[in-house]
């Protein structure tokens, strides 16, 4: 594989390439801007980003939509860079660096929280792909069994996934290439019968019940449940500058598009007089046919092969190298998720699903970046390789400050969601409260260090 032959020119021995291919770190990457950027290009022209598009319209209208799509994912691929850029400092994938606010024996918790939500989107996307794929056999054929052609999406993933990152440098691309040509000829069908002044002219439906805080909220929380894979895959980027420049255009541009693909599309339905019925793969491919329908399966294809990695790497990366394997951990999870892909009901709690991603690592991300940058002065040492002792053992490898202001964050975005709703939403309060939180209890307790030594990546030896 080229990424090995890769890895093995920047002086990696055989162990620690095996170790890149089951997502073992630290790691030294070799990815160019242009790589990470196709990577998150198209991790992100998924079917769940397009059809989140499709929430926001008619309720606000075609053109304050997507200007707030644009607003939203530029602040939330802030989060995502700069988390990404501490694994491309390190080598360490994200849980992994969550060890060094959490406790080598407090990232358990967290990595528990990402499987949960990374087998959430798994489970999700593939029955999307399988509810899209069983609407055109139907048509062609009257057979029709969704739980079937989940399962069969699912186990495609699967199997890609066990190839590890190796096999999705080199697939990844190739899928983004075609979902956007398909995705750039439906624009055209829509553009082609109704002028971008009818998008515009088109009312605002106030019933609906959204409003532009709300919506700014949804958009900044999708890259908020992206931002647990970031730091797993700018990993492998060369540089601090390939991994910020290629992850946040790349994911800038997916987002972008792909929700403000979803809401032109169901614009386009609206203008049409159809039915609207939002976050329904199949209402929106009965109006655009084939492309779409390749559109949503290739971008499932391409995503919970991402997803599926990422879990997988998450696990393998709680103990020292070759204590917990990449196959097995890969077929486990990937039979979970085949379960899962039977379970259609999930997708009628979709939008209760991102309120809990957003709840559970809004305060995550929050506390990592606050120990990262300010309080360790952007320096993690090699003791945060150690299965025990060290710096980051805190109190029998539990942070429990950094834990209980996590359980305060996530107290706070569901009081804010459910309880006493905020006018600006949940994400950024949560996101301020347990920042400012941690970064209060690190003066106050003299936690912030000074005079750190320059960053070292993880992979060097001490």
């Amino acid at each position: 594989m080229p990424e090995r032959q890769a890895l093995a020119s920047n002086n990696l021995n055989s162990s620690q390439t095996d170790n890149a291919h089951e997502g073992h770190g630290p790691l030294k990457g070799n990815l160019s801007a242009l790589r990470i950027g196709l990577i998150w290009l198209a991790a992100n022209l998924v079917v769940t980003t397009l059809l989140t598009g499709t929430l926001f319209v008619p309720g606000l209208s075609w053109t304050m939509t997507l200007g707030l799509i644009l607003l939203g994912t530029v602040v939330g691929a802030s989060v995502l860079v700069l988390v990404g850029n501490m694994g491309t400092r390190t080598g360490l994938s994200t849980m992994s660096l969550s060890k060094g606010a959490f406790g080598l024996r407090g990232a358990y918790l967290t990595t528990a929280a990402n499987v949960l939500i990374l087998m959430g989107w798994c489970w999700v996307q593939a029955m999307l792909a399988g509810v899209t794929v069983n609407y055109l056999v139907e048509q062609a054929t009257g057979y029709s069994n969704p739980i079937l052609f989940s399962v069969i999406c699912q186990a495609l993933v699967v199997l890609l996934a066990i190839y590890g990152h190796a096999g999705i440098a080199k697939v990844e691309p190739w899928l983004a290439l075609i979902i956007l040509t398909v995705m750039a000829y439906i624009l055209y069908l829509a553009f082609s019968q109704y002028s971008v002044a009818d998008f515009i002219a088109l009312p605002a439906d106030q019933e609906q019940g959204w409003s532009a805080m709300i919506v700014l909220d949804v958009v900044i929380a999708t890259a908020v449940s992206w931002t647990v894979l970031s730091a797993e895959f700018n990993r492998f980027a060369k540089s601090q500058t390939a991994g910020i420049v290629g992850s946040g255009i790349g994911y800038i541009l997916s987002t972008v598009f792909t929700m403000g693909l979803g809401a032109t599309i169901i614009a386009y339905m609206v203008l049409q007089g159809d039915s609207i019925a939002s976050f329904d793969p199949v209402v929106i491919v009965s109006a655009f046919g084939v492309p779409l329908a390749l559109v949503i399966f290739l971008s499932v294809m391409a995503t919970n092969t991402m997803v599926m990695y990422g879990m997988v790497s998450s696990v393998v990366n709680l103990q020292p190298a070759g204590k917990i394997k990449f196959l097995p951990t890969a077929l486990t999870l990937g039979a979970v998720s085949l379960l899962g892909a039977s379970w259609l009901a999930m997708l009628d709690q979709f939008t209760a699903f991102l309120t809990l991603v957003g709840s559970l690592f809004i305060p995550v991300f929050a506390i990592m970046m606050v120990d990262y940058y300010i309080v360790k002065q952007g320096f993690y040492d090699h003791d945060i390789l150690r299965p025990q002792g060290g710096k980051y053992w805190y109190w029998r490898g539990f942070n429990i400050a950094a834990i209980s202001i996590w359980a305060i964050g996530v107290i706070s975005s569901v009081l804010l969601t459910y309880i006493y709703p905020s006018p600006i939403g949940a994400t950024v309060p949560t996101f301020v409260i347990s920042l400012v939180l941690y970064w209060a209890w690190a003066s106050k307790t003299g936690h912030i260090l000074a005079d750190q030594p320059s960053s070292v990546h993880l992979a060097q030896k001490n």
